[in-house]
């Protein structure tokens, strides 16, 4: 089998970056990239055998670890079945059944293919519901690459310090609002404004694609306020919190009802799923009830919702969060303190299953403070935990993500090639 290298060099031939997604391509940590070969529970292998502790876990969703024995065996059962239908299947009724059990606010809801289709698709029902053009989003938030979200976005765009993206309209751009996130004051004075033109407020209830910014204690109640107020909908980026920062994602955690909802990969156990959905009246405004049309072949797949449901099984376990929560809490505090063993200046975020290191000496709540951090020590720190078995996202603005199936063993031995990274420098 080729090795990392030759393999890149023969993907550089035939794929932009010689990957299907940027972050990948390693450009802004350095380098090349590993080619995972397999993964089992909280680890990869790279096809030159190399083992990795893995904290990206698929960008989120191996949130039981991956190739979980349950997931697998409810895979191999649908497989039997046939891959694709093309028709309504009796998994799909179960999957928006148990979404909207765990989330009440989903009061009816739409399967569709990945995060950024349920993004999309979420704006156009909220334009086409309140009769306005106008959303707004907050610098640095990342709700995948549709045209309307490529301003000021984070995740890859703020890795390569693209925020905007060439081949959007301008004209589409200008109905893009954009506001500081964790900024209530600014919010208030653009309502104050604008409030009656704005159709919706899409935002990701914890920051996960500037690395992991939880929200300032009332900022969420107060936006829920605020739409309420002018008559604009209220949409939870889920993406990447659903389902992982609590059972019934950030709006259970902080006690907050939007309006609408998407959620990504994470109700696939991994595989290319997406949802959104909201309040009945909202929804039945979707094709074929409603006007707002969307549609898609492969929504629904019964491989991925038969994934899925048995992922969602899983976490409701008793006591899942909160020892998702414990391992979290463990490797974040590890971290600083290990830095402070090394008179480095580093500091954690954690919420739940998510967490975020900034080489700084501050407390991170913006955007505007994750950017001025040290972005090439960590650029240094990744490569030096890479070659120490462990790897972290390969971006300083990328949150990362422990799984059910990380030991407090693999922890330790985070924390010691941590060690000696740092030392190191």
């Amino acid at each position: 089998m080729s090795g990392n290298h030759e393999l890149f060099q023969r993907a550089l031939t035939l794929m932009p970056g010689g990957v299907n997604s940027p972050v990948r391509a390693f450009k802004s940590v350095g380098g090349e990239p590993f080619f995972t070969q397999r993964a089992d529970g909280p680890y990869l292998w790279d096809v030159e055998g190399r083992r990795y502790i893995d904290y990206v876990g698929s960008w989120g969703p191996m949130i039981v670890g991956h190739n979980h024995p349950r997931v697998r065996a409810a895979v191999e059962r649908a497989v039997r079945n046939g891959l694709s239908f093309g028709t309504p299947c009796p998994a799909e009724v179960e999957m928006a059944e148990t979404v909207a059990r765990l989330v009440p606010s989903m009061q009816m809801l739409r399967m569709v293919n990945s995060g950024t289709e349920a993004t999309m698709a979420a704006i156009r029902v909220a334009r086409g519901f309140t009769g306005r053009e106008k959303i707004l989003k907050f610098e640095g938030c990342y709700h995948g690459h549709g045209d309307a979200f490529l301003v000021k976005a984070g995740s890859g765009a703020l890795t390569f310090g693209v925020p905007t993206s060439p081949g959007v309209p301008k004209a589409l751009a200008d109905l893009t609002l954009t506001l500081p996130y964790n900024d209530l004051s600014a919010a208030q004075e653009l309502f104050a404004r604008a409030g009656a033109e704005i159709a919706a407020v899409i935002v990701e209830p914890i920051a996960g694609n500037m690395n992991c910014i939880p929200p300032r204690a009332g900022y969420l109640q107060a936006l829920r306020e605020l739409c309420t107020r002018h008559g604009t909908l209220l949409i939870f980026d889920e993406v990447m919190t659903g389902f992982r920062v609590a059972r019934g994602g950030a709006q259970e955690l902080y006690g907050v009802v939007p309006d609408l909802s998407t959620f990504g990969k994470i109700i696939g156990g991994g595989m290319p799923v997406g949802a959104y959905g909201g309040r009945r009246e909202i929804m039945q405004q979707v094709a074929p009830s409603g006007p707002i049309y969307q549609a898609g072949t492969l929504s629904g797949n019964p491989i991925a919702m038969a994934a899925g449901l048995a992922m969602l099984e899983l976490i409701q376990a008793p006591g899942f969060h909160a020892e998702l929560e414990r391992k979290t809490q463990l490797l974040a505090d590890g971290l600083r303190a290990v830095a402070i063993e090394a008179g480095v200046a580093l500091t954690t975020n954690a919420v739940c299953g998510m967490f975020g290191l900034f080489f700084t000496d501050q407390k991170v709540e913006t955007f505007a403070q994750a950017t001025r951090s040290d972005v090439a020590a960590f650029n240094r720190f990744f490569h030096a935990m890479l070659a120490g078995g462990v790897y972290f996202a390969p971006s300083a603005f990328e949150a990362g993500f422990v799984s059910a199936a990380h030991t407090d063993r693999d922890i330790a031995d985070t924390l010691d090639a941590a060690r000696a990274a740092l030392r190191s420098r």
